[in-house]
C-alpha cells in the first residue's frame, strides 16, 4: 500500500509586488490555515516517511508548519527544485522515482500542477484551494505504478471544509 499526499501551499502574501514569486511568504491566513490542517492530519495519526517540498518560500513554510504538527523533523524535509514551476507530468515522474521502501509520502507544491495531477490520478478532484490536502491510497508495491493504476481511496481536505 502506498499513500500519497499532495498538499498545496497555504495562502501567500502579495504585499510586495516587486518580490520574486519564489520568495513570497505565507500571509496571516496561510499561517493560521496550515497548523489547522496539520492538526487534522495528526489526529488521523498520519506519519510521513518522506516530505518533499518545492523550494518556494510559501511551500516550504507550509511544509514546515505541518511537519511540526506531525512530529516530522524540519531537517528531514527534502527541498526539490523539480516541484516548482513544473507540469503535472514532471510531478508524476518525481513520484515514480521514489524508493519503494517508502509507504507514505507528502509533496508540498503549487497549482495548477497539483490539481491537474490529482484529477489525473482519480478523476474525483477538480480543484485544490490553498492548503488543500489530496490523499490517495494505492494498492501498489512500487511508486512506479502510480498513474497507471487507479487509487483504492481518495480524500480531499482543505481549511474551509467542515
Amino acid at each position: 500500500m502506498k499513500r500519497l499526499f499532495l498538499i498545496r501551499h497555504a495562502k501567500s502574501s502579495w504585499d510586495d509586488a516587486a518580490q520574486p514569486d519564489k520568495d513570497r511568504p505565507l500571509n496571516d491566513r496561510g499561517r493560521s490555515d496550515a497548523p489547522k490542517i496539520g492538526e487534522r492530519l495528526a489526529k488521523r495519526d498520519v506519519k510521513p516517511d518522506l516530505i518533499l517540498s518545492s523550494p518556494a518560500v510559501r511551500a516550504l513554510e507550509t511544509a514546515e508548519i505541518i511537519a511540526r504538527k506531525l512530529d516530522y523533523r524540519r531537517k528531514d524535509i527534502v527541498v526539490d527544485d523539480r516541484l516548482y514551476a513544473v507540469e503535472a507530468d514532471d510531478l508524476l515522474e518525481v513520484i515514480r522515482e521514489l524508493g519503494d521502501q517508502l509507504k507514505l509520502v507528502m509533496i508540498f507544491g503549487h497549482n495548477p500542477e497539483l490539481a491537474e495531477l490529482a484529477q489525473r490520478l482519480s478523476g474525483e478532484i477538480t480543484q485544490m484551494p490553498t492548503c488543500a490536502v489530496a490523499e490517495f491510497r494505492f494498492d501498489a508495491k512500487s511508486w512506479s505504478e502510480i498513474g497507471k493504476i487507479k487509487p483504492a481511496k481518495v480524500a480531499l481536505d482543505y481549511p474551509k471544509k467542515s
